[in-house]
């Protein structure tokens, strides 16, 4: 618990930070045009020289996961239909925005526009040209490799079981589709 307690506070101090900096820290006219699942479809089969000609493409999502190069990182953001990798590089999205970028945590929800890449592993990968923050996580996510384990705070923070467990989530999913088919049955 004096974990999180710390963790909150220091999120708090980068919010203050980001205010003072002159950023909305939750803004509401960021307009995604793509999913997650809809950049991996649409871009995913695509060759090198296609790619290379795509339009480029707006996604928002929760940051799950952060790996910082310095001057570059790769982000992995996950929305309600998967997740996508995205790659920040100072010199793409602008000084400001880069240091604003440094103040993020994993949890917050960012919006990210740019053109599909692949990775020398092969991965597609958005290269950011812009990079906002859409909503500050003030709470830590689970640990990764051990998530929500207690099956009682599952149930009490059913909200961060749905982001962190992709198997809650479709099962979440596949029941809102059953109810919604019997309400539709029912009243047809």
């Amino acid at each position: 618990m004096a974990d999180d307690h710390e963790q909150i506070v220091v999120r708090r101090n980068k919010l203050r930070a980001l205010r003072d900096r002159g950023a909305a820290p939750y803004p509401n006219d960021f307009r995604p045009d793509h999913a997650a699942a809809e950049v991996h479809a649409r871009f995913g089969p695509l060759a090198e020289a296609e790619l290379a000609a795509a339009p480029r493409v707006a996604v928002a999502g929760r940051i799950m996961a952060l790996r910082d190069f310095g001057k570059a990182a790769f982000l992995h953001i996950q929305d309600r239909s998967g997740r996508v990798q995205v790659y920040v590089r100072r010199d793409r999205i602008g000084d400001e925005a880069f240091e604003c970028y440094r103040l993020l945590d994993l949890g917050d929800v960012v919006g990210v526009g740019g053109r599909a890449f692949r990775t020398r592993t092969a991965e597609l990968t958005l290269e950011a040209d812009e990079l906002r923050l859409l909503a500050e996580s003030l709470r830590p996510l689970p640990e990764k490799w051990h998530g929500l384990q207690d099956v009682e705070a599952r149930y009490r923070q059913r909200y961060l079981d749905l982001i962190v467990n992709p198997e809650a989530r479709r099962v979440f999913e596949v029941r809102a589709r059953v109810i919604r088919s019997i309400r539709e049955f029912m009243s047809g």
